[in-house]
């Protein structure tokens, strides 16, 4: 089986690492020449995870088209904002019928879309698309440590060959036929992660970060029931289990993130360090501007917003979510009718 995986940053190698390794022939788009001469020359990434040996079956290109061609199945691990970009990219060349997996976590910013939207869009048939997400740190899966995922695609026996195309005695993925609930899960986490990071850049303790993640996912779970996901989702790998995870690990550029903003850094600064994409800065705005767009509030993921784009102080901003006005805890989740 030919399988084209595009985007060549830690996750695209992490996945092509994995995808090689059961004996698939696998070729990575990287957008930098370089990139990809560094690739075919020496089986390792010049950028991302550079430790990490990539099978022979591994081979690059700068191409898209040619990544794409002939390719039984492709994967999309590009940031959310470059999704569009490679969709129009390898449009021509890819078959209609083709599955295709995005893996990117985020909604657009302007469209408001998710993923598989932008990807209907783009290139047609949402019957073929599908969306991965879990509690998947690029580092980890590179070495075999123990994870577990889960796809939701629109069909089923989508969901069953992707499944089939992941799995391996390390990695375990689930099948999940909520794509809505599972693609916001991923964007919204993100978020979270990124006040978690600020949390942690305050000096505050373990009461207030668990506070962070339980209340940041009743946004979630809140967010994604009114726009149509099933609220489980939320309970599984795609929602605790990613936000568990990414709020938590010194892999979690978005927690990363946020410890660097309540140190006095900026987005601009931490990119320009890090040479890394923190989804959640992107989906802070994207996704407060979609809440907005239904007239919900989400509490948490509008400071966030208010620190990284607006000036705001992260002490500030916590001294604004204590002192919102008492509420059941599960308001707004179908349980009860109160609202915030």
């Amino acid at each position: 089986m030919r399988v084209a995986v595009v985007g060549a940053g830690s996750w695209g190698t992490a996945v092509a690492w994995l995808l090689g390794g059961k004996g698939y022939d696998v070729t990575l788009w990287a957008r930098e020449p370089e990139i990809a001469e560094g690739i075919n020359a020496e089986h390792r990434n010049p950028m991302f995870l550079k430790d990490v040996i990539l099978d022979a079956r591994v081979q690059a290109t700068h191409e898209i088209d040619r990544a794409v061609y002939g390719a039984e199945a492709v994967v999309v691990v590009t940031p959310s904002h470059g999704v569009r970009g490679v969709g129009e990219g390898m449009s021509t060349s890819l078959p209609s019928d083709v599955p295709v997996v995005n893996l990117a976590k985020g909604v657009e910013q302007g469209s408001l879309m998710r993923m598989t939207q932008v990807l209907e869009e783009v290139i047609g048939n949402r019957d073929r698309l599908a969306a991965l997400s879990g509690p998947n740190h690029a580092e980890e899966v590179s070495k075999g440590v123990p994870s577990a995922t889960c796809v939701a695609a629109y069909r089923e026996d989508v969901g069953r060959l992707l499944q089939d195309l992941f799995m391996t005695p390390f990695f375990r993925v689930y099948t999940n036929q909520d794509v809505v609930g599972v693609e916001l899960g991923g964007a919204s986490k993100n978020v979270i992660a990124v006040a978690a990071g600020m949390s942690d850049g305050l000096g505050y303790g373990d009461n207030t970060k668990a506070t962070l993640m339980t209340r940041g996912l009743a946004e979630m779970s809140r967010l994604g029931a009114h726009l149509g996901a099933n609220p489980f989702t939320y309970m599984g790998l795609a929602g605790m289990g990613d936000l568990i995870v990414t709020c938590t690990s010194r892999h979690s550029r978005n927690r990363a993130l946020g410890e660097w903003v309540a140190k006095g850094g900026t987005v601009e600064s931490y990119s320009a360090e890090t040479h890394m994409v923190a989804e959640g800065a992107k989906s802070a705005v994207s996704l407060d501007d979609l809440a907005h767009s239904i007239g919900m509030e989400i509490p948490i993921t509008h400071q966030v917003r208010s620190i990284l784009f607006e000036g705001h102080s992260p002490s500030e901003a916590g001294a604004v979510l204590m002192g919102r006005s008492a509420a059941d805890e599960l308001h707004g989740m179908g349980l009860v009718d109160d609202e915030e």
